[in-house]
């Protein structure tokens, strides 16, 4: 694309995107342009990624023609404060801090603007994320399917409804730390039983990639997948009773909706 991609923002999420765009080929890196207050993050960045930078959020502001808002939500309002009165109406606005409403983002802009909600997860660090997207009314098709192809250019992205955020907090945004403590369970258990801990980790962290690889390419429902492993009176549906008895399936259900409920409470 000939556009200019500008970044306020240059952190691990900022990178995770950025490093995905190149990879991908949809922006070269002479149509990308970072700002950070973080001199030394900005060498790294333009080390790495041989895209342009700058410490003046507004020479981002006035050159790009797509803006991605990666900071942080405490300092969200303060960068917007500093921006809005050198962005056009034409320009595209895509925020990725968490909790900030639509309506919190335009009215903190105080002018009309198209924009663009992003939630990622922090597996988009290395590749894998999942990106849920919501827009306002200003946003045209192709411009929403331009966010679609950058964020589904580090892993996948899907566009909801702006109500269904807080779900996708506690399904995506915060669920990788739920399967980082199964992982961790179930390496746990290996070493328990005098496996030593580096191969249990390998193993278990192997187990549940390719699982969920094969949720998403077969389409199949999960609780066929599950059967396929468990043959009569085998090992398998031996420790599926047990997870069943221990009630995994109703403390992951309880812990999402805690999360949805914290969500709602935090926005």
């Amino acid at each position: 694309m000939s556009k200019t991609l500008g970044f306020i923002g240059g952190g691990n999420m900022g990178q995770a995107i950025i490093g995905g765009i190149i990879e991908s080929k949809i922006y070269s890196p002479e149509n990308i342009m970072v700002a950070d207050l973080n001199e030394k993050l900005l060498k790294d960045v333009e080390d790495r990624y041989n895209v342009k930078t700058t410490s003046d959020n507004n020479e981002v502001a006035e050159n790009a023609q797509i803006i991605i808002l990666a900071v942080k939500p405490h300092i969200c309002d303060l960068v917007i404060d500093g921006i809005k009165d050198k962005i056009n109406d034409d320009v595209l606005i895509i925020s990725i801090a968490a909790g900030k409403k639509i309506s919190q983002i335009e009215e903190r802009f105080n002018k009309n603007i198209k924009l663009v909600r992003v939630m990622p997860n922090t597996p988009a660090l290395v590749g894998q994320g999942m990106s849920a997207i919501c827009n306002n009314t200003n946003v045209p098709k192709d411009e929403l399917d331009e966010v679609l192809e950058i964020f589904e250019s580090f892993g996948s992205a899907e566009v909801v409804d702006e109500k269904l955020m807080d779900v996708v907090t506690g399904v995506s945004g915060s669920s990788p730390a739920y399967v980082y403590m199964f992982i961790e369970a179930m390496a746990d258990g290996a070493v328990l039983e005098g496996m030593p801990r580096d191969k249990a980790y390998k193993m278990a962290a192997q187990a549940v990639l390719g699982s969920a690889q094969m949720v998403l390419d077969t389409g199949r429902h999960p609780g066929d997948l599950k059967d396929m492993v468990c043959s009569p009176g085998g090992t398998t549906i031996e420790a599926v009773k047990i997870l069943e008895d221990k009630g995994l399936r109703s403390a992951v259900i309880e812990a999402v909706r805690g999360c949805v409920k914290k969500s709602k409470e935090l926005s």
